[in-house]
């Protein structure tokens, strides 16, 4: 399975495909846009069925790039890498040297990190070749290493404003359904188990998923079964594409907040959600948590700008949802809207922008 994120709505500014038959490298950088600074954007390593299928789905993921980077504020355009893992045994050292080389052949344009199948040891071997990485093991206290905790924190943080908003408290006593039990999804686990959230949880490893549930005394649905669970939120955490207009009718959740990547599968999906009343936190405003620790890493900040800039994105959900509220829109439609608002603003120098 693949993402199958919502429509692109602009075309990135190049794709540049990958080959190298000494290694197994097939894969893909896509640069959505560098309006805002370099493409930033993770690798993912994963199994498509064919180019075409791969080269969407980096081009989708680099677009919702383009837009975490926008609303959270940071100096950043969007990009993505794809890499389709190839059969039989692989040389990860020699893979991941072969993508270094090609991240630095683009001179700073694409700044890559870790993502699905990938890790701070892959990208210590991508660091041996260039210097536009980041996700690397942390030195000194400073940011670094794997995103994942952060993105839960700021999942979280924007679950706890969702919840205020629609259920009128906090996370005690809520019922919290995640699908996926990856490193963002069992740390938001725990995050919630230590709110005082009552877990139901979907992973198709039965080990993980049993570890988990003694630890947290959740519930253990299958993956798709999650999606009819009795919860007030649903948390997706897997790949993207869950909530088509199949899933989107047989949700029982009001609020959906999670940390995977384009949870819709068309926007028109987002529409249905708002149409039948549930709240969607826009899944690049919630799960940004990473890329803010990756760009701390990369720009030199601190771990504490780091951590306080993860610690607001509850802040910058509850602006994108009062922006819907304002504008009549779903969240989001509102929180794309605002994205684009950013990305032109800086495209407009600041000359036009004292104007």
């Amino acid at each position: 399975m693949v993402d199958v994120p919502h429509d692109s709505a602009t075309p990135p500014e190049n794709v540049y495909l990958l080959q190298d038959a000494d290694t197994g490298l097939d894969g893909v950088i896509v640069l959505h846009s560098t309006r805002r600074g370099p493409a930033a954007g993770g690798c993912r390593v994963w199994r498509y069925a064919d180019r075409a299928q791969m080269v969407g789905d980096a081009m989708r993921l680099a677009e919702a790039m383009t837009y975490k980077n926008a609303l959270a504020d940071l100096p950043l355009g969007g990009g993505k890498a794809v890499l389709n893992l190839p059969a039989g045994n692989v040389n990860r050292p020699r893979l991941f040297a072969a993508f270094g080389r090609a991240v630095a052949r683009l001179e700073g344009a694409y700044v890559t990190a870790e993502d699905v199948g990938t890790s701070v040891a892959d990208m210590e071997m991508v660091r041996a070749e260039t210097r536009h990485v980041a996700g690397l093991s942390p030195q000194g206290g400073r940011p670094g290493g794997d995103p994942s905790p952060w993105t839960a924190l700021g999942v979280f943080a924007s679950m706890q404003e969702a919840a205020r908003r629609r259920l009128g408290g906090d996370l005690q006593g809520v019922t919290v359904a995640v699908q996926g039990l990856g490193n963002v999804g069992a740390a938001l686990c725990a995050l919630l188990h230590d709110a005082g959230a009552r877990l139901i949880v979907a992973e198709p490893r039965p080990g993980v998923a049993a570890e988990l549930a003694c630890r947290f005394g959740a519930e253990i649905m299958n993956r798709d079964a999650i999606l009819d669970a009795r919860c007030e939120i649903f948390a997706p955490c897997a790949l993207g594409g869950v909530l088509d207009r199949r899933g989107v009718e047989r949700l029982r959740a009001q609020v959906v907040c999670g940390g995977a990547n384009n949870v819709l599968a068309t926007l028109e999906d987002g529409d249905r959600l708002a149409d039948r009343g549930i709240l969607y936190a826009p899944d690049y405003v919630v799960n940004a948590g990473g890329i803010i620790n990756v760009a701390a890493e990369y720009l030199g900040w601190s771990a504490a700008m780091a951590a306080e800039r993860v610690q607001a994105t509850g802040q910058r959900l509850a602006q994108v949802l009062d922006h819907a509220e304002r504008q009549g829109l779903a969240p989001h439609r509102a929180a794309d809207a605002l994205a684009r608002a950013r990305i032109t603003l800086v495209s407009l120098g600041p000359a036009r922008k004292a104007a």
